[in-house]
């Protein structure tokens, strides 16, 4: 009894260490995930089995523990519960995508479809024409491009002298200036117009000249105290509202020159391919037998042609075998890597020291390869479409792509224009309005005083009023000349 008991405890304990010893190899060892087992989301009895190649790349298939996860491995799932089959999942052999090798056979993923080795290849796998003649592809799940990666620190250049200016375009500077000089006129205007400004208008000199006037409102725009201080209700008025503009103005130039400087878009040079072939600091190239490398070699634009003679005399030292092979390169050294922009993207979000150049070319998409013929081709279409239609595959591309830094893109943070900054020069507006207003309610009760102390019109003493306070130094003037000749 006793060493019954014993021996079977041996057994399971040897068996529990082969178990460790076999997953710790399949975490170290991915070619070992060749072989995985069928997911059990799509295990069901009666139902057919499909061997589904990948391609190990984030966040497209990524190893965890013995399981393969991410986004592709979700589509697959999505796709099994809608079409009801099982499914076994095996990473490519040679690690590529598809390509016609020298003696006209063709590797990666494409290859193993060709050889039956495996019926569909879910994966970001580009449709192009050359792979569409030898396998068949659904409906594009993603639509992608070709772009430029590169490393923020490697495109940064000087900044320019008049940098100072970047966090408003042109037009809003403009109409800043127009602001200031009619708010200053403004205030003259109404401080002219306005009896509390001075006690005799044709005896004592009105402070705010228009050169005062000038200088009051630099002083607020600078967020300092200025003279001459307001006295009356119509100059405090426009006074306040000019402050409360210069405030919230202050307060969108900084933040946006904040993020300008640290998101270094604006020193990017390398905006699209021709600055890429143009410039000498930088090597690049693409993945080798690549979508993206052939495209370039099919290309009858003169730009991407140099691209092509450029990768194809380097070939051994610019082309890259892997994705991430490509990312730790640009991290580590002065290269700039061709691919596809939504892989680009997910680097540019996983690595904040990364972006993505703007220009975009060769619209294309992934779909999902099956051998010709292949019964399962149109039903995995319709699958993909009803998902599209559904929300999901948005729903899975903002999982997948969520980003792990903040970045400050120039789309984001680039110039304010005029209608975004439109209320506050309404407002500055209405403001300006109402200490007109103002001024003119002030000076027509004044009016009225005068006119019922001396019995004249009310009209003709507002009228009288306002052309002593427009034209103070003539009336001033003609006044001591009256007053000379009557002691005369």
């Amino acid at each position: 009894m006793d060493k019954g008991l014993h021996f079977t405890i041996c057994v399971v304990t040897t068996m529990l260490l082969l178990r460790e010893s076999s997953q710790a190899g399949e975490e170290k060892d991915p070619e070992a995930l060749a072989a995985l087992k069928p997911d059990s989301r799509g295990a069901g009895e009666g139902l057919p089995t499909l061997t589904v190649t990948t391609i190990l790349e984030d966040p497209y298939v990524m190893v965890r523990g013995a399981e393969l996860e991410g986004y592709c491995m979700e589509l697959l799932g999505a796709l099994a519960g809608m079409l009801r089959f099982q499914y076994r999942v095996k990473v490519v052999g040679d690690g590529q995508y598809g390509a016609v090798a020298a003696g006209g056979n063709w590797t990666g993923m494409i290859g193993e479809i060709l050889r039956r080795e495996a019926d569909i290849a879910v994966a970001p796998l580009t449709v192009t024409s050359a792979r569409e003649e030898v396998v068949s592809f659904t409906t594009p799940f993603l639509q992608t491009g070709i772009g430029i990666l590169l490393r923020k620190d490697t495109t940064s250049q000087d900044m320019s002298f008049f940098h100072f200016l970047s966090p408003f375009s042109k037009e809003t500077w403009t109409a800043l200036l127009f602001a200031y000089l009619l708010t200053c006129f403004c205030l003259f205007l109404v401080a002219r117009l306005s009896p509390c400004e001075w006690n005799e208008p044709k005896n004592e000199e009105n402070h705010f000249t228009f050169l005062n006037s000038l200088w009051f409102g630099a002083g607020a725009l600078a967020l300092q105290g200025a003279t001459p201080r307001p006295q009356a209700l119509s100059v405090r008025v426009i006074a306040v509202v000019w402050w409360l503009f210069t405030l919230a103005l202050l307060a969108a130039y900084i933040a946006n020159f904040t993020a300008l400087l640290s998101s270094g878009s604006e020193q990017l040079p390398i905006q699209t391919f021709e600055d890429l072939v143009k410039q000498r600091n930088l090597e690049f190239g693409t993945l080798e037998g690549s979508s993206t490398f052939y495209y370039f070699k099919n290309s009858k634009n003169p730009i991407h042609q140099m691209i092509y003679e450029y990768m194809e005399k380097r070939r051994e030292h610019v082309l890259v075998k892997t994705y991430q092979e490509a990312v730790q390169r640009v991290m580590d050294s002065n290269y700039a890597f061709i691919g596809e922009s939504i892989s680009q993207d997910l680097a540019a979000a996983r690595h904040c020291n990364l972006i993505r150049a703007p220009e975009v070319i060769g619209a294309r998409g992934f779909g999902i390869a099956t051998a010709q013929a292949s019964p399962w081709t149109k039903p995995l279409s319709i699958a993909v479409l009803k998902l599209r239609e559904a929300g999901d595959l948005d729903y899975l591309r903002n999982k997948w792509w969520e980003s792990s830094c903040l970045r400050q893109s120039r789309d984001r943070w680039g110039p304010l224009e005029p209608p975004a900054l439109g209320g506050l020069f309404l407002t500055l507006g209405i403001g300006l309005a109402l200490g007109i207003l103002a001024a003119l309610a002030e000076l027509s009760s004044s009016s009225r005083r005068v006119a019922a102390h001396a019995k004249k019109s009310c009209c003709s003493v507002f009228t009288e009023e306002i052309c002593t306070r427009l034209r103070i130094k003539g009336a001033a003037r003609q006044s001591q000349e009256t007053s000379g000749k009557a002691n005369a």
